[in-house]
């Protein structure tokens, strides 16, 4: 493998856990009253953690964060507010939809990470254990997510 790819691949994954790290925490607040608020809140406080376990990684491995990465994420996370949903002033029900979705594939994609970390673990002396929590944890994270997603969908398609 040629060592550039390994960088390329977690500064990539860096770009999106600072998406979802901002996205977890906008639908934490966004959803703090409703019955999955504390589940959310949770989600997002993981979710940041995970995204501070990457960047361990990345410098245990001596793979450089990548500022153009971080600020790609950041962007792409904003940009979901020009976002049409049928409104023009308020914010819809149909964001939050979209939001859970696309928080929820995000919390697939690094599930993913930590599985091909995994599979590095014997060559690079990465902690097996830790990892496997960390997939573990993106499931939890996944069905909370869908549990809030499906909630929202019973209310806004009823």
């Amino acid at each position: 493998m040629r060592p550039d790819v390994l960088g390329i691949y977690l500064n990539d994954h860096l770009a999106g856990s600072t998406t979802g790290k901002l996205l977890s925490q906008h639908l934490a607040e966004e959803m703090r009253s409703t019955p999955h608020g504390s589940d959310l809140r949770r989600v997002a406080d993981e979710v940041a953690e995970d995204r501070q376990h990457l960047l361990d990684v990345m410098s245990l491995l001596g793979v450089p964060a990548r500022r153009h990465k971080f600020y790609a994420g950041w962007l792409a996370e904003k940009l979901r507010l020009l976002k049409l949903n049928g409104r023009i002033v308020r914010r819809s029900h149909l964001s939050t939809i979209i939001e859970l979705e696309t928080l929820r594939l995000g919390i697939e994609g690094k599930s993913l990470l930590w599985q091909t970390l995994l599979r590095l673990t014997p060559a690079r002396g990465l902690d097996e254990a830790r990892l496997k929590d960390l997939v573990r944890r993106a499931m939890d994270q996944a069905e909370m997510v869908e549990a809030a997603r499906r909630g929202t969908v019973g209310v806004v398609f009823r």
